[in-house]
């Protein structure tokens, strides 16, 4: 008894810990469109100058997260996330330095990208993916995404006052700062895999070609896209738009705010719903649940109670993708190989960032308005909510057939 309930308060360390990076990770880089307006009017750049750095951020990101899980899985998820936090925090060093947009683009761009890759809550994810039992894993992988947003609704509010007291360039590196604190948390995410049936008998090359020939893989991987694309975009360039409607710059900070602290609540559900239901008809009411919310967004009149209903209704669903994404992974390939096999998902993701928040500064600049982006957001969401229909949730043949 007594070994077991060590056992299970070394285990919800972990997952405390992993929650903890997942809220300054996530909670940091939620603070990046606030400094949209200020940064581009100071500098005399054009708002497409600042939004192709987090495009090329996200993009980074998406690329170093298949090899970072990969990393994670081979030697292990401490050390990717110790030098993943140091990369981060130079790279927002870096960005309250930048002299020009080249240099702009290489550490806010590059290098942040770069660090968020090694340092972010998916490699939390996969972790926890791994040494939580499956019984609890949903639960687990939703209060990690929760704790991001935790991030987002208590980091942010402290992002928008740094920039009022301080000036944007001090702000970022006070937020550099904050990342830090990953390096040392990093250590507490040593923890032993929960058995895989059959996972000593595949390669890491197995499992990505297992998964790449698995239709509802895809399936995930175009849904993911689309996901990336709505969060990059809204939360880049959401601030700026609440500005440009007339309204303060603190209402935009406190829409971001908003968003965080009801996806909390939004992740936390999916986690519990997701071990009752089918995850995949879950994720098809997300993503319609965003078009609707997108919809009447554009066509209500603007003012601070719409901002704020918006901003609740898009938080419920805000990251509530991630612990079902994540979790119909390892269901049907096992945790063995999630940090690889989700980095992959994850990438799909990034891709639809980098677009999301490259298309919102281009069409912006091109057409003074975001209303194509909008009502493109809109479309890609009843897209992904008719691709999650058909995907097979069963565990892979090969896990079956171990188990029996």
């Amino acid at each position: 008894m007594g070994q077991t309930g060590s056992l299970r308060r070394n285990l919800w360390l972990i997952i405390a810990m992993g929650s903890l990076i997942s809220l300054l990770g996530f909670g940091v880089r939620a603070n990046f469109g606030l400094f949209l307006a200020p940064m581009s009017a100071d500098l005399g750049w054009g708002r497409e100058t600042f939004a192709l750095a987090m495009a090329i951020q996200n993009l980074m990101w998406g690329v170093g997260q298949p090899v970072a899980g990969m990393l994670a899985d081979r030697f292990g998820t401490a050390r990717v996330l110790a030098i993943g936090g140091l990369f981060y925090a130079l790279g927002i060093y870096g960005m309250a330095h930048a002299s020009s947009p080249t240099m702009f683009h290489l550490t806010g761009g590059m290098l942040v990208g770069m660090g968020l890759a090694g340092s972010s809550f998916a490699l939390v994810l996969a972790a926890l993916g791994r040494i939580v039992p499956e019984k609890h894993r949903a639960l687990a992988l939703g209060l990690g995404t929760a704790a991001g947003s935790m991030g987002q609704f208590l980091l942010v509010p402290l992002g928008q006052a740094f920039i009022s007291a301080y000036g944007w360039s001090t702000a970022l590196v006070l937020l550099a700062l904050i990342v830090t604190l990953i390096i040392p948390l990093s250590a507490a995410m040593r923890g032993s895999a929960q058995s895989d049936p059959d996972a000593k008998k595949q390669s890491m090359g197995q499992a990505i070609t297992e998964a790449r020939r698995h239709s509802g893989y895809l399936y995930l991987m175009a849904g993911f896209f689309v996901c990336g694309f709505h969060i990059a975009f809204i939360g880049v360039h959401l601030p700026a738009f609440i500005t440009d409607q007339g309204l303060s710059a603190q209402i935009g900070a406190q829409a971001l705010a908003i968003l965080g602290l009801f996806n909390i609540f939004g992740a936390i559900m999916a986690g519990v719903l997701g071990n009752r239901y089918q995850k995949k008809n879950l994720l098809s009411l997300i993503y319609l649940f965003r078009a609707v919310v997108i919809t009447l967004f554009i066509l209500l009149p603007m003012s601070q109670t719409t901002v704020y209903l918006f901003s609740a209704a898009i938080g419920l669903t805000w990251l509530s993708t991630v612990p079902l994404t994540s979790g119909i992974v390892a269901q049907v390939f096992g945790p063995r190989y999630m940090a690889t096999l989700f980095g992959f998902v994850f990438f799909s993701h990034q891709i639809g960032s980098f677009l999301g928040v490259w298309l919102g500064g281009l069409l912006f600049d091109q057409f003074g308005s975001y209303d194509v982006v909008w009502w493109l957001g809109v479309a890609l969401g009843l897209f992904a909510a008719l691709i999650h229909l058909p995907i097979n949730e069963r565990p892979a043949a090969r896990l079956a057939t171990a188990a029996q």
